[in-house]
């Protein structure tokens, strides 16, 4: 793929969105990001393996992602498009952090061997905050939806 803007190549790979947030495994939910916008919209990637460890309780035969970390999911995402679209000079100055979560729906489970698709949109961006509208897809069926708002702290 090419630029999407200038200074970042698709696709980002998990040792540059390593470099953007602080999460790790096995916290760390965005595995690739594929399309870029600057200030607008960002799709990104989590591979769903059986491995996942949630999955030996979240259920025992039965596995199933829980609704919380696809919505986590969506909030990586969208500190991803965030950092992508900072000057390089303010990387690492602050971290953001998930303070609200609105119009949250789930519409499907999402289980071991799918590819969660993470498309995030910037609503709006208020002084310290950021206003994400999320959609995760499965397939290309939404699995699940929410309105983020995630804060930075230095």
């Amino acid at each position: 793929m090419t630029d999407a803007s200038p200074g970042v190549t698709l696709p980002v790979t998990t040792a540059e969105i390593e470099r953007l947030l602080p999460h790790r495994y096995p916290f760390l939910l965005v595995d690739r990001v594929v399309e870029f916008e600057k200030d607008r919209r960002v799709l990104a990637y989590k591979n769903v393996s059986c491995n996942e460890p949630f999955f030996t309780g979240h259920f025992p035969g039965h596995p199933v992602m829980p609704g919380v970390l696809v919505v986590e999911a969506l909030a990586q995402a969208g500190g991803v498009l965030t950092q992508l679209s900072r000057d390089p000079s303010e990387l690492g100055k602050d971290t953001f952090y998930l303070v609200k979560v609105d119009n949250a729906k789930f519409s499907r489970m999402v289980v071991p061997g799918d590819r969660l698709e993470l498309e995030v949109e910037l609503k709006r961006r208020i002084r310290n905050m950021a206003q994400y509208v999320g959609i995760a897809r499965v397939d290309g069926e939404q699995a699940a939806c929410a309105e983020i708002l995630c804060a930075a702290a230095r």
